[in-house]
């Protein structure tokens, strides 16, 4: 691994990088140092590039990036925030070859640098890949079948235990009403599922984002988060989003509901979630239905000093059926990564133990939308 490491001597300790290049990341990782040069790549990033450090490294890095790049907002971000950062869905367009989009990660390193890593996507934009966007389309056939062949005998199940329960013995009452219950959980279920099979476009109006969270605040406050400490820091300048109210209110109250349950979790009575807004510049995702890219800069973080998201879930958090809830049935972060998808943004999260960030960012309201 030594030798194929590419580095350029700038007072950076040469050896901690070729280990942040390549033992913190198997994708193709580059190292941008506080001047803004590129100092490292592993062979997976030349690969990519088809180039060497000697060509890729020619001038300043971030300078050459043109105005507004997520790059530069994910750099500067690591830096601000001293902690690893992410974006999902960023358009790459470096070194002369034709754009393309990846998931991008950067993490301070000391002394100003910052460590760049690339996971290259296959073209299922912001629907997600792999195994997730296989599970949301399976759900969402499993969705249909179940609401047209289910509901309808299981109203009949009820019906006909209601009818054995008024004539049953008292000791054979229960038996019925277990029915009736165990009926009624289904149907609950199959109507949560039922929410995936709609493929239409959200119904997109100008949309004031802190109005929709005041009005998630207060029933949070009044249910789930009950005995919790609430805060929020808005951005009072953020321009109006785009979206459909009735969806954004279900995506941050379920949102809202996760971190409550997280904070409740610490069991000592100091549990806490805050949410911020905030304006990103230079992010870009492809909305959905094949639509062009378009700008997704208005940022919304959910955050609770829960135990964290347990770290075998972490990568398959937004799948369907995935969760660590005893109860629960993994489909509310599912049906949210699909309704904020069906805006045109992305959602992503970082946890560990004591904070959990959810992260969702949306696009504002444009002159061809007026």
């Amino acid at each position: 691994m030594t030798g194929s490491t590419r580095t350029r001597a700038k007072g950076l300790d040469g050896d901690a990088l070729k280990a942040a290049a390549f033992e913190l990341s198997p994708d193709p990782a580059m190292v941008v140092d506080a001047d803004g040069a590129l100092v490292a790549v592993n062979e997976a990033a030349e690969a990519l590039f088809g180039q060497g450090l000697g060509l890729l490294a020619r001038g300043r890095f971030r300078a050459a990036l043109p105005p507004g790049s997520a790059l530069v907002s994910l750099l500067t971000r690591a830096l601000e925030e001293d902690a690893r950062v992410r974006e999902r869905g960023v358009e790459i367009n470096l070194f002369g070859l034709p754009p393309f989009e990846a998931d991008g990660a950067a993490a301070p390193l000391g002394d100003g640098s910052v460590l760049l890593t690339l996971s290259v996507r296959t073209g299922l934009g912001v629907e997600r890949g792999g195994a997730e966007a296989a599970g949301l389309r399976s759900i969402v056939g499993l969705g249909r079948m179940l609401a047209h062949e289910i509901k309808n005998p299981l109203a009949g199940i009820r019906g006909a235990a209601q009818l054995l329960k008024s004539g049953a013995k008292p000791e054979d009452a229960p038996l019925a009403q277990l029915i009736v219950d165990e009926t009624d959980r289904v149907r609950r279920l199959v109507e949560r599922m039922e929410a995936f099979s709609d493929d239409h476009l959200p119904s997109l109006t100008p949309l004031n984002i802190h109005q929709i969270l005041d009005r998630v605040r207060a029933l949070a406050a009044n249910g789930v988060a009950d005995g919790l400490v609430l805060r929020e820091q808005y951005d009072p300048s953020l321009p109006p989003v785009l979206g459909d109210e009735d969806q954004l209110i279900q995506v941050f109250l379920n949102l809202v509901k996760n971190a409550a349950e997280a904070a409740h979790a610490r069991g000592d009575g100091r549990g806490e979630i805050a949410i911020y807004t905030a304006y990103r510049h230079g992010v870009r995702v492809r909305a959905a239905k094949g639509q062009s890219l378009r700008g997704a800069p208005l940022e919304v973080r959910i955050v609770d000093n829960g135990p964290g998201v347990p770290a075998h879930l972490r990568e398959h958090l937004f799948q369907p059926f995935v969760t660590s809830k005893p109860n629960g049935a993994g489909l509310g972060l599912a049906l949210v990564s699909k309704l904020v998808a069906g805006h045109g943004g992305l959602i992503d999260f970082e946890s560990e133990p004591g904070r959990t960030v959810f992260r969702v960012l949306l696009p504002i309201v444009s002159e061809e939308d007026v």
